[in-house]
């Protein structure tokens, strides 16, 4: 990390905005972690265990729009600090209310999809503090709070076993609340964020193709990632015959590998290019997908695969984020929600179509094969507009710090 860096912007902001991502997705993806102990004492059968990890997944991207909006009106900070409290106030409500049956785990669901729309106010917090030659490593580090989802792998299993899993929910709100009081005492909004425009006006980015690409790209990278760290512990217990405890740790490790490279890929992606480096990343993704589908023999073998696969996701999601704020600047705050939107929808997609192919068939195939096809396409169409995008951007960028 340079000296430049180090004094471009405001370095507690930058560490409120990673440390609320970081626990604001331990609990999104909690529902995954616990999905065995909770289907067994609900009785829940495959498609009811995808789709109730999938629903705070939906619902983080849903939040995420109505998050961005709030983020350009009010600023990051106090949009922010509303949302952290709902999801506390909502953890605590349910374990001390406690969970009786598939209706009330999706409405615990609903609560937690509010801490998956914080993406939609770290992001900006960090962005809007940062020059744009800066905008790679300052988003991948906000982004790299992502890793929360490695404790909640790792912890969670255990403590549901020693605790319960209903007791669970109640512990998760305990660094919630030492993570607020950081964020109150340290986030700062930044004296450059844009005005806020009429409502209407946020949605005039719509109208650019430029913006769905971005969308797409994100669907399939961050929609990869977080829809494996959702399901992967239900997928390697009943799949392999791991259990809840050795298959959270087998997803720690995956999830660990694709935080681990979000900010390392928003740094190669200033260095390289986005476009060039979601190149690799698509073709990798596309491949460790694929693998999978044919349905691997030993849960060695998946787990190198997926770890790899991981590894591209992460770097996907650290260079599509490099490019946002290129083209978005001005618009940063609900263009976050937008592409969080979409990436949220890609991991819905992908946790809800591996319970329903259990489900149908009998095997999680199908599931990973259509996600394989979509990374695909993502390559495709990274090449059929790479060369535009290379040209108009170069123009708008006459610092030449926009190397795409």
């Amino acid at each position: 990390m340079s000296k430049g860096f180090l004094k471009a912007g405001h370095l507690p902001s930058l560490a409120s905005a990673f440390l609320y991502f970081d626990a604001s997705f331990m609990v999104w993806v909690l529902l995954g972690p616990l999905g065995v102990q909770i289907a067994t004492d609900l009785h829940l059968d495959a498609a009811q265990k995808g789709l109730m990890v999938a629903v705070p997944v939906l619902m983080g991207a849903l939040l995420r729009i109505v998050l961005g909006l709030f983020v350009d009106h009010a600023g990051p900070r106090r949009a922010g600090i509303v949302a952290q409290l709902l999801v506390i106030a909502g953890l605590v409500a349910a374990w001390a209310l406690g969970i009786h049956s598939y209706t009330e785990i999706l409405l615990v669901g609903i609560v937690l999809g509010v801490a998956g729309a914080s993406f939609a106010v770290a992001l900006p917090l960090a962005s809007q503090w940062y020059p744009r030659e800066y905008q790679g490593i300052a988003l991948g580090i906000a982004g790299a709070g992502n890793s929360g989802t490695v404790f909640a792998a790792l912890a969670a299993p255990g403590l549901a076993v020693l605790f319960g899993w209903q007791n669970v929910l109640g512990i998760a709100a305990i660094p919630l609340a030492l993570v607020f009081a950081f964020f109150v005492l340290n986030a700062r909004n930044s004296p450059t964020a844009p005005p806020p425009k009429r409502l209407p006006d946020y949605f005039n980015v719509l109208r650019f193709g430029d913006c769905w690409w971005l969308m797409f790209f994100y669907s399939v990278t961050f929609g990869g990632f977080v829809g494996l760290s959702s399901s992967l512990t239900i997928y390697f217990n009943d799949q392999y015959g791991l259990s809840p405890v050795n298959a959270g740790y087998f997803t720690a490790a995956c999830v660990f590998a694709g935080s681990l490279m979000r900010p390392i890929g928003g740094a190669i992606a200033d260095r390289i290019g986005g476009i060039r480096a979601l190149r690799a990343v698509y073709a990798i993704a596309a491949a460790c997908f694929a693998m999978v589908s044919l349905n691997l023999p030993h849960a060695g073998t998946a787990f190198a695969v997926f770890i790899v696969g991981m590894l591209a996701l992460g770097a996907g999601n650290g260079s599509v984020f490099q490019l946002v704020p290129l083209r978005f600047a001005r618009e940063i705050g609900i263009m976050t929600g937008i592409v969080g939107f979409a990436g949220g929808i890609g991991g819905f997609a992908l946790a809800s179509s591996l319970g329903f192919a259990k489900h149908l068939t009998g095997s999680y195939q199908a599931g990973f094969l259509f996600f394989a096809l979509l990374a695909a396409l993502a390559l495709v169409g990274l090449f059929s507009i790479g060369r535009r995008w290379r040209t108009t951007w170069r123009i708008a960028e006459a610092d030449g710090t926009a190397r795409t």
